[in-house]
Order: structure tokens, then C-alpha cells, then sequence
């Protein structure tokens, strides 16, 4: 039986894996959950699963749902989350919390010998290098569930990495992909929001808008596949039906195909190296998807994605410097305290001032994720 951990398990991600689990043929024991805010749900989840080990956000919290659930250990903050991390009795943990909470937690884990199926882009963005040196060391799998680069790791399988010419990384465009660019930069809220294929949690599907989440994918890309930047290429392919492929040097091309779910990246990730059959999900119909269409990106419409290949080619901290300052614009943006266009406007103004670490420790990680975040609320309160 494995035994599975899930970080963020009242998000998008968190909820849909614990439907996978549900179906999955195999027996798989849900041995730990953590949750932020949505106490309720996570009040539901721990009655199906039954998992021996709760973290949340407060303190307040935990005391609470010690007094309804007595015979499971709560945990809260940080520290508890870092301790859920390093239980033994956990054989894959999935990161599906957003932000930087989900770094020390996967470090932890690794570190403990446990495998990694990973939703949460800032690990990989903010320290990529230590993780991946960190997973290499202790012998763990690091398997992506984001379904772009999910697809680029089954493409990739039994092949060596020396034979690829290019990763081909799709995007669906967003909701703006035909939106003239004066009209886009005074979008509200509710049409940033409308995805027009993927339903994702309100700061990934702002990113999705701008092409920023295509941009820190194709860092996570660089780290995860260990290939170079001007090897990694982004293709818009609206009917997001192929959901990345590998080009290889022999001008073959491996495509990973399938109609848009998550459940789909989220099952192989914790079945691997098995196929199972689990959700139930529709029978591929090709004659449905023959009208498939590819775009080059528009650089200057959304110039967020040219910056993120320059943040990531010039490494360092760079990238975690566009990660903080994207998020606290997004924040901002979503509490309704800048216009959409703005975003941009102040990640631009963030990155250009930055002076980049080249070989960071993981203690100055978290000082200049925190410095660039002040940096940034400091810029978004002078407007």
C-alpha cells in the first residue's frame, strides 16, 4: 500500500488528487493532509481519508479540529508543515500548495527520502539548483504533475537526453490570445479570470493571462529536463489537446496527447512507472481533434514570457526575483488595487533594479524572496 501525503489538499490540485485516489485501482492510504483557510473542506477530507497526520495554517485551527478528530495529530504553521514533511511513514508527498511555503516542506522531504510528485512551480523557480542537486544526492524521484511538463517526462522516457533537439512547451494563449492589446490591458477581473479551457486557482489562471505561468514553466522545464534555455520553445496551441512534446535530433517528434485534465498528470505522477486505469476519463477520438492549431507567442503582447527566458538564462536569483514580484502584483491586481496592464509595469521595474546572486545559499533564498516581496509592496503602495 502506498502511502501518500498531500500538501494543499482543499486547493485545485489537492482536491483532484484525492479524487484520483479515490478511483485508483491500487491501494494507496492518504497518510497526511495540510490546508490553509478552507477548514470546512478539510473537515470533509479528513472523515473520507482518514489520514493520521493534519497540518493547517493556525494554531487556532488545529486546536479546533483536535477537539472533533481526537486521534489524529494536527500540526500548524510552517514548523508543522516541515514536520509533516519528514514523517517515515510517507512514500511519495505531492506539493500542491502555491508559493514559497511549499519549498522548505519539499527540501524536508527529500531530504528524508521521499518522492516527490510536484504541483508548486516557486521550488524549482526560486532554488532550482539545490533541489535538483538535493534530489540527485538522496535518490529520490522528482515527478512533475504539471501536465506540460508531465507530457515532456513521459515523451522523454527511454530516451536519453542527449538525443533532444528541442522541448516544446504548449500554451493555450489564455483568455486574450485574440484580444487586441489596448483591449487587454483594461481587462477587469472577471475576464482575466475566464480561462477558456483549464479551471485553475485564481493566481495561476492571472499568470495564464499574461503568459507569465508559460514563462516560470519553461524555468521549471530548464531545471527538471537539465536542457539548455534556447532548447526550450514555447508553441500556443489553443485546443490544448498536445500538451507538450520533444523534438529529437533525428527530426522525430514525440508528442504527449489527451484531452485538458489534470487528473490525468496528477495519476501518473503517483502510479509511476505504472498505467493504471483510474478516474474515469473520454476515450481519445482523434477524428473529434483534427482541426489542431499552433502559433508562435506575440512577444510584445505579452511580454512577460521574453522576460522570464531572460531571468531564467541569467539564473542566480534572478528568477526568484520575477517569481516574488509577479506574485505580489498578481495579489495586488486580484484585490483590486492595480489594473491588469500594471502587472507588467511592475515586474519590469522590480527585475531592472535587481542585483542578481549568481550561487545563492538557501538561507539567502528566503532573505531576497522576502527582500524583493518588500521591495515590491513598497513600489504597489506608492501608486
Amino acid at each position: 500500500m502506498k502511502k501518500v501525503t498531500i500538501l494543499g489538499s482543499t486547493g485545485s490540485i489537492g482536491r483532484q488528487t484525492l479524487e484520483v485516489i479515490e478511483k485508483l485501482e491500487e491501494k494507496y492510504q492518504v497518510t497526511g493532509l495540510s490546508a490553509g483557510k478552507n477548514i470546512e473542506l478539510l473537515k470533509s477530507q479528513i472523515q473520507k481519508f482518514h489520514p493520521n497526520i493534519v497540518c493547517v495554517k493556525n494554531k487556532d485551527d488545529a486546536l479546533k479540529l483536535k477537539d472533533i478528530f481526537k486521534d489524529i495529530k494536527f500540526l500548524y504553521g510552517e514548523n508543522g508543515l516541515i514536520e509533516l514533511a519528514s514523517e517515515e511513514k510517507i512514500d511519495i508527498m505531492v506539493v500542491a500548495v502555491s508559493g514559497k511555503i511549499g519549498l522548505k516542506p519539499t527540501i524536508e522531504a527529500i531530504k528524508n527520502g521521499k518522492n516527490i510528485a510536484l504541483a508548486n512551480k516557486e521550488t524549482l523557480i526560486t532554488a532550482g539548483d539545490i533541489v535538483i542537486n538535493l534530489v540527485k544526492k538522496h535518490k529520490v524521484e522528482l515527478l512533475p504533475v504539471d501536465s506540460e511538463h508531465s507530457a515532456v517526462f513521459q515523451c522523454l522516457r527511454g530516451n536519453s537526453h542527449s538525443y533532444v533537439n528541442n522541448l516544446l512547451i504548449t500554451a493555450s494563449g489564455g483568455p486574450f490570445l485574440h484580444t487586441p492589446e489596448d483591449e487587454m490591458k483594461k481587462a477587469d477581473i472577471s475576464k482575466v479570470l475566464s480561462h477558456p479551457k483549464w479551471n485553475m486557482g485564481k493566481k495561476i489562471t492571472v499568470d495564464s493571462a499574461s503568459l507569465m505561468n508559460k514563462g516560470l514553466e519553461v524555468i521549471e522545464a530548464h531545471h527538471l529536463f537539465n536542457i539548455d534555455y534556447n532548447h526550450i520553445k514555447v508553441v500556443v496551441h489553443p485546443e490544448s489537446i498536445i500538451h507538450s512534446a520533444v523534438e529529437y535530433k533525428d527530426g522525430s517528434v514525440i508528442a504527449q496527447m489527451g484531452f485538458p485534465s489534470m487528473h490525468i498528470p496528477i495519476q501518473y505522477a503517483l502510479t509511476y512507472p505504472k498505467r493504471v486505469q483510474g478516474i474515469k476519463t473520454s476515450s481519445f477520438d482523434f477524428v473529434k481533434c483534427a482541426n489542431l492549431t499552433f502559433f508562435e507567442p506575440d512577444y510584445k503582447k505579452f511580454p512577460l514570457l521574453k522576460l522570464a527566458y531572460q531571468s531564467g538564462k541569467e539564473g542566480g536569483t534572478m528568477p526568484l526575483c520575477l517569481n516574488a514580484a509577479n506574485e505580489e502584483a498578481v495579489m495586488a491586481f486580484l484585490d483590486g488595487k492595480i489594473k491588469f496592464s500594471e502587472i507588467n509595469d511592475i515586474i519590469f521595474k522590480i527585475v531592472e533594479s535587481y542585483k542578481n546572486i549568481k550561487n545563492p545559499t538557501i538561507d539567502e533564498i528566503f532573505i531576497e524572496d522576502q527582500q524583493v516581496r518588500k521591495k515590491t509592496l513598497c513600489l504597489l503602495n506608492s501608486l
